[in-house]
């Protein structure tokens, strides 16, 4: 069996992806800290993958703002490790980097967004330029370039996800699909939410998990590639809350802006997949309304 390490293996994604290649393939962590290059070395020598699926990361965009260093550290750095130790494997066939969609961060769209007034909703793809306007963001490009750099000078085999709001945990409520269901679930009269005007699009995690299991069996078609997930059907925050409140039959008061807006909102982000199906064969299935069902019944179950 061919080997997979993956770091962050105890995540969100890990944890997913764990299941759906453990019988494919042998599945090895990480094991040391991102930032120790030299334990890096070790175990990537000792595993000798054939693929590394790159997960491990700081991935609360808000926090960001506040915890700059570190998430720069952790993100970017750790990343710039793990390619490093990564590039002298004699057998590795692709390094899978997760990225993100906030990499594309305000765009000149965003001009047109005034509340009350309509807009054409902007689609971006792998072609649409980057403006990153968040600490996380910002050392997500710099992954991606160092990685295209590595690939130019040492055909160093890569792809990279530019994920968007993937959905469908059971455990941790600080994303916001997760958040809302939870705290409708607890509370039948109010709850306190953020800010509601932003776009957002969202994935179900077993299609993301089908696109990680995809590239290991193209590795050819995605060497050196970019890939948006989409899927290309963003809606505002406060229309996803409306719409998780019909489903719950939840009659109660939302209390916009409780929390402070960051510095960097992002008004509008929304992708297209139609790359990962041309070149991959990918695209996603689930649509959001099935999604939503599964996770109200995961929560359902939880409470």
């Amino acid at each position: 069996m061919k080997k997979v390490l993956i770091t962050g293996l105890s995540g969100f994604i890990g944890g997913y992806l764990q299941n759906r290649l453990s019988k494919e393939y042998q599945i090895f962590d990480l094991a040391c800290d991102l930032l120790d290059k030299e334990e890096i070395d070790k175990r990537l020598v000792e595993v000798d993958p054939e693929f590394i699926i790159h997960l491990a990361a700081r991935t609360e965009v808000e926090k960001s703002f506040y915890e700059q260093t570190t998430f720069s550290q952790i993100n970017y750095v750790g990343t710039v490790n793990m390619i490093e130790s990564a590039r002298h494997l004699k057998n590795l066939k692709l390094f899978v980097f997760s990225s993100t969609m906030e990499t594309y961060g305000w765009q000149p769209e965003s001009d047109l967004i005034r509340d009350g007034e309509p807009f054409t909703l902007p689609v971006f793809d792998e072609t649409t330029k980057q403006y990153p306007n968040a600490p996380y963001a910002v050392a997500k490009v710099g992954c991606e370039l160092y990685l295209e750099y590595a690939h130019r000078s040492f055909d160093f085999p890569f792809c990279a996800f530019r994920q968007t709001n993937t959905y469908g945990r059971h455990d941790n409520d600080f994303f916001v699909v997760e958040q809302v269901i939870s705290q409708m679930l607890d509370n039948p009269d109010e709850i306190n939410l953020g800010y509601g005007k932003p776009y957002r699009n969202f994935l179900w995690i077993d299609d993301l998990i089908e696109l990680y299991a995809t590239v290991l069996q193209k590795p050819e078609q995605a060497n050196g590639e970019m890939f948006c997930v989409g899927p290309d059907n963003a809606l505002t925050i406060e229309s996803l809350v409306e719409k998780i409140a019909s489903k719950l039959n939840w009659k109660g008061k939302v209390n916009w802006n409780k929390k402070p807006k960051r510095d960097g909102e992002i008004y509008v982000l929304n992708s297209t997949a139609a790359k990962a199906e041309r070149l991959l064969g990918w695209k996603p299935t689930v649509d959001l309304d099935t999604g939503l069902d599964r996770v109200i019944h995961l929560w359902k179950d939880k409470k």
